[in-house]
């Protein structure tokens, strides 16, 4: 398939600039592809979708101030952008500067800290941060929440608090796992109290998140890769949920490729890894049979992946039905319960 295939024209005033006051305000579009159907409902209203013994597994991933802004050591201004911290002083970054630098250069940050470029890791630079700090303290003091490029104001307070799932627990992405903004403690707690069983995975989103994809066709992209933790306590309740007949629902497309990364490379087992999994239609699901996530970007990765997950034709319906109601779009926006189709294998 072709990248164009997954394009569609958004009004720019559908894209959410803001949260809503409430987490569970959000707008709720029902697609269920095995009645091939498209409902409007609201997100305070989904513990109703769901039944005792189901399993909602979240993303329990916490977003880091991991945009910095500083000069080389010719004064040139640099804005750095830290994908993933490898040790206390050590992270992989992406470097905006009108040159690229070399190994062994300096990077003068803030406060009169100093990061040296060690080298180039893909498309990524290993940097080092000099003194006794670490990256996660000085990112916590120094840096900023590095919110998506379609937002258009800078990160503030309030941004602190709601682009900041309130089940963040590890430390690591530099973006939200926008899906689980929805959820309230007293949502979660309405599940619960219904026998629905609420577990947690952990992805890292990355930067690469953000870049588009740059190929005509898809399968000559590559995705970037995230690291993730898989708990033995979520296998479990997942395997005797599905002996039972009950349903998982992973809550975003960082969830699902979770589950569906460890579910394709054989017995599941508690771990950490990295994936780099892209998933298209024609992919078989193996673990997964909802998905609640945001609306995306148009040919973008994670618009692919739900039209894997939908089916192209009616995900393409579902998103014209959203803008034809003027649903908000992307990560301060509404969201979708897709109830996918049963895989042709079983």
């Amino acid at each position: 398939m072709k990248t164009l295939d997954f394009d569609f024209y958004l009004p720019p005033h559908l894209i959410a600039q803001h949260p809503l006051p409430n987490r569970s305000e959000s707008r709720l579009l029902e697609v269920n592809a095995l009645t091939q159907s498209i409902r409007n409902h609201h997100f305070r209203e989904i513990a109703a979708h769901f039944e005792a013994g189901d399993v909602l597994v979240l993303n329990d991933t916490k977003v880091i101030k991991a945009r910095l802004f500083g000069q080389k050591a010719t004064g040139g201004h640099i804005e750095v952008m830290i994908d993933r911290v490898l040790s206390p002083q050590e992270a992989y970054a992406q470097i905006k500067s009108s040159r690229s630098p070399k190994a062994g250069s300096l990077l003068h940050l803030s406060a009169g800290y100093q990061a040296e470029v060690l080298g180039r890791h893909a498309d990524m630079f290993h940097i080092q941060l000099l003194g006794e700090a670490s990256w996660y303290d000085f990112l916590e003091q120094y840096g900023q929440l590095p919110l998506p490029p379609y937002i258009e104001h800078t990160a503030d307070a309030a941004d602190d608090t709601r682009y900041q799932t309130v089940f963040a627990k590890h430390a690591g992405a530099v973006a939200a796992p926008t899906a689980g903004l929805h959820f309230d403690e007293a949502l979660l707690q309405a599940l619960i109290d219904k026998g629905v069983h609420v577990r947690y995975v952990t992805l890292h989103v990355g930067a690469g998140t953000f870049q588009p994809v740059k190929v005509d066709d898809i399968a000559d992209h590559h995705m970037h890769s995230e690291v993730y933790h898989l708990p033995a306590d979520t296998i479990q309740t997942i395997l005797e949920a599905r002996a039972n007949g009950k349903r998982v629902t992973a809550v975003g497309t960082t969830s699902l490729r979770t589950l569906e990364s460890a579910a394709h490379v054989g017995k599941l087992f508690a771990h950490h890894g990295d994936t780099n999994i892209f998933i298209t239609p024609g992919f078989e699901f193996k673990l997964v049979d909802r998905l609640i996530t945001n609306f995306h970007l148009p040919k973008s990765t994670l618009m692919m992946l739900v039209s894997a997950f939908g089916g192209y034709d009616l995900m393409r319906e579902a998103y014209a039905h959203a803008i034809e109601e003027a649903y908000r779009f992307f990560s301060y926006g509404d969201a979708m319960l897709i109830t996918r189709a049963p895989s042709p294998k079983g």
